[in-house]
This record gives structure tokens, sequence and C-alpha cells, in this order.
């Protein structure tokens, strides 16, 4: 009888190793009596496996654990200091910067201030911002394993941003410059589907199997998650709900089509509107409500109306357990939420809505900056699995 081939042998020690990897990251401490229980894999794999992944530097025991009667077991952890990952949310008129450990704890962040009018890509800043973070980096055995960056536009398979209407960006080929320069595996996705992608890792939409991200900065983009999976759609282009058409004959917008959503719900169209009452950011805005400027309040609830519309439009067509608004606006929850969650209540099917919850980003800001991280630890352990 023939015996079987070599590759099938290294092809399950490679399955057994993810099993036991990933046991240890989703339950430890565990012991390695643990993992067997967990994973049906026998005591002796088992055993075997941890020793490689010890060798690797990727779990390391830290003593003893309670006894069920016998010898106390050997505890494991997973070793979150092993390596370190750079998460990048680039913004129309920021950028945002984080370090992170592989269990996506932040180790250092960074923030830079672009300015409204930014319409190409500020590669330098971009460059200096990951510069700095990989500096920040503590040595380990695996140092930086990769960079991941959230775009606000259409991003192919391959790293192309396609077309970024706010920024004017068509045909940017930002993976493999980011390659190029710091030979290292570069992911680049869309910015909301790294803020769904955050948020449902880290934050608000933990163990929630159905939700939509609402990302609202200078525009609004969305990251679909549906059974858990992000939907990326055919092409992997889907969550461009910002250019909805909510107004028929509405006001041009940079992406050709015209009444976008984005132009009447985002941070743009508040600055807008706000710039006749002497207002020039943001976070002059916010200070202002607090301080009880009456029209400044309104202006929020405006946008809040607005962005009330949009989200019953997602509500009726997704049936969804979880809308999350985050990105920059969501820093303003108190002064648009009201008037935001009584547009859904008035404007969504009764049915779609009895189930649903309308939440603030619990990661605030950085929604796509731990996201963009994450895809950089997912492509690491991916490899690390595969080897």
């Amino acid at each position: 009888m023939p015996t079987k081939p070599t590759g099938d042998l290294a092809l399950i020690k490679k399955m057994n190793t993810s099993i036991v990897l990933d046991a240890v990251l989703k339950h430890a401490p565990l012991s390695r009596a643990g993992i067997s229980e967990r994973t049906g894999l026998n005591k002796a794999t088992v055993s075997s496996l941890v020793l490689d992944l010890i060798d690797a530097h990727l779990v390391y025991e830290i003593g003893p654990g309670e006894s069920s009667g016998g010898r106390k077991p050997v505890m494991l952890l997973f070793n979150e200091k092993a390596g370190y990952a750079v998460g990048i949310d680039l913004g129309v008129n920021y950028i945002r910067g984080i370090l992170t450990d592989l269990a996506g704890g932040v180790v250092a962040d960074a923030h830079i201030e672009l300015g409204r009018a930014n319409q190409e890509l500020p590669l330098e800043q971009l460059t200096g911002c990951i510069d700095g973070l990989i500096k920040q980096a503590p040595d380990s055995p695996y140092g930086i394993v990769g960079i991941g960056v959230g775009v606000p536009g259409i991003v192919d398979d391959q790293g192309v941003i396609l077309f970024a209407p706010n920024m004017r960006l068509k045909q940017v080929a930002l993976k493999q410059m980011l390659e190029s320069r710091y030979s290292l595996s570069v992911t680049i996705d869309n910015e909301a589907n790294a803020g769904a992608q955050g948020e449902q890792t880290y934050g608000a939409g933990r163990g929630i199997l159905n939700q939509i991200y609402v990302s609202v900065g200078i525009g609004i983009g969305t990251g679909i998650i549906l059974n858990k999976e992000l939907f990326k759609g055919a092409s992997g282009f889907s969550g461009e709900l910002g250019h909805l058409s909510i107004q028929y004959d509405g006001k041009p917008c940079s992406c050709g089509n015209q009444g976008c959503w984005e132009l009447y719900a985002s941070e743009n169209a508040l600055l807008e509107q706000a710039s006749s009452l002497g207002y020039a950011s943001l976070g002059q805005l916010l200070k202002a409500a607090e301080q009880g400027d009456e029209r400044v309040r309104q202006l929020f609830s405006d946008i809040g109306s607005y962005l009330g519309v949009g989200i019953a439009n997602i509500v009726n067509v997704f049936n969804p357990d979880v809308v999350i608004v985050g990105n920059r606006m969501s820093s303003a929850a108190t002064w648009i939420g009201p008037a935001m969650r009584e547009a859904v209540a008035t404007r969504s099917l009764p049915y779609h809505r009895a189930q649903l919850s309308i939440l603030f980003a619990e990661l605030q800001e950085q929604s796509a900056v731990r996201g963009a991280a994450y895809y950089a630890i997912s492509d690491f352990f991916a490899k690390v699995k595969s080897v």
C-alpha cells in the first residue's frame, strides 16, 4: 500500500498549529490539557505544537494553574509583544496613526492635521507618520509585522486607490509605494471598512452578527458586516452609501452624482454652513455648542436629521442589529444624536427598526486606525499559520 505524501503530513501540521494558536489567542491562559480538550487534538500532538510555538516566540509559559486533582498544569499565554503593527487612517484633512502589539493594544499614536483643502496624496506626511511610529517600536522577535492603511475611497485588491473623490485621487498605487519603501507587508482598504473591522474586533460591534458602520468625516462611508463577515460586494467596492442620492436634482457631488447623502450630513456639510457664523473647524463648533451657542447647536441638529435620513435607508435595506456612527463627527454625539434618532424613528419601517440599536463608536475617532492595524496583524497570523 503506498504511503501518503509527506506534503499531506505537513499540511495537517500547519492546520493543527493554526488550531492550537487560535485556542491560545481566544482562551488563554490555557494549559496543554485545556487546549486538547477544546480542540480535540491528542495531548502528545498539542505538546509538540506548543513547543514549536514557544520556539517561535508566539506562546510562553506563565507557571502553574489550578489543579483538578493531580499535578498543577502549566499555563500558556500568547506573546503579544512578539511583534508590532502600524495602523494608519488617512483622512481628507488628517492622518491618524498607531503602533500596536499583536493583541491590538495601542503602544504609541500620532495625529497630523492636513487642513480642509488637501486634495492630493500627502505622501511626505504619511511616510513621516509611519517612520515616527516605527521608531517607537520596542525590540521584538518579529519587529514590525506589517502596515495597514484605511483610505477615503475605492480600493482594489491590489491596494490601488481607484477613486477618492474628496481627495481628487485616481489610480494611486499606494500599496506598491509603501511596500517598496518599507519592505513590509502593506494592506490598503477603504477607511469605513477598516472602521467596521475596528469596532467589530475591539469596540461596540463585538459579538454582533449584522452591523453597519457609518464613518462621518469630510465625507461619509459605510462598512457593512453581515453574519460577522465584512461584505465587499462582487467587485470589492461595496459601502459607498455616502453617495446615496437623498435629494433629486440636489447639489453636485465630486463623485459625479447629485444630491449625495454626504453633501448634507458630513463634517464638510457642517463646516460649509458654519462658515457664515465665523467657525472654521469641528473643534471650534464643539466648544461653541458646549458653551450654549444655540445657532451652532441647531446646525448640529440639522446635520443629525440628515444623518438619520440616510441611516433610515440603511435600516430599511439591510435590517441590521446595530448601526454604529463613527469617525470625527462621533465627537458631536450629544448634539447630533437626538435629531438623528428621531429621523430614523420616523423614516424607517417599524419592523426593521424594532430590534435596532444605534450606537456611537466605542473607539470614537480611532475605529478605522485600529481596524487598519488589525489588518496588518491578521495578515501576519495568516502567514504564521501557513509556514
